[in-house]
């Protein structure tokens, strides 16, 4: 009986599952915080290493390793163009220069840490995010603002790389 059962389900089990293809979900995540009593706006966004070694493998030079023993001084220096090129943002209406601070490593994803000064008081932000837009159709990116008294969150895609985020 219970070489019966074990037959069937090898028999089974293969057709029923044909039909479900792996599909990968592209997304990254930017956390945005107000940190009022420094007057200033510190952004972390969270990519898959993969992703963005892709792209910059694509875009720059295939021969681009991110995150592992083999990456150079140059392969940051890409990653840091391209980050600095594809991000931008609007503090009440007016561009802002953006200072980035370096990256870090977890497992898969990549952490970059950027920094805006000089923001006394938030009243508007507008980012544009087209991170691994052209290497992605189906890229998203979700920014998430946290300030002392409000969170506010949007998700920017290929159609709308950018989005406004009203605090008054």
């Amino acid at each position: 009986m219970r070489f019966l059962f074990y037959s069937v389900l090898l028999l089974v089990f293969p057709i029923l599952t044909s039909g479900s293809e792996a599909h990968k979900f592209y997304v990254s995540t930017t956390t945005i915080e107000y940190v009022e009593e420094k007057q200033s706006l510190q952004i972390i966004s969270k990519i898959f290493v993969d992703d963005i070694e892709d792209v910059l493998q694509l875009r720059y030079d295939p021969s681009i390793s991110i995150g592992t023993k083999k990456e150079t001084g140059e392969d940051a220096e890409y990653l840091k163009k391209y980050i600095l090129q594809k991000f931008k943002v609007l503090v009440n209406g007016k561009p802002v220069t953006l200072t980035y601070i370096g990256k870090e490593y977890d497992i898969d994803v990549l952490k970059v840490y950027i920094e805006i000064t000089k923001v006394p008081k938030l009243s508007s932000l507008e980012v544009e995010n087209e991170i691994l837009f052209e290497m992605f159709e189906d890229q998203q990116n979700i920014i998430h603002l946290k300030t002392p008294a409000k969170r506010r969150s949007m998700v920017l895609d290929k159609d709308n790389p950018k989005g406004l985020l009203n605090l008054e």
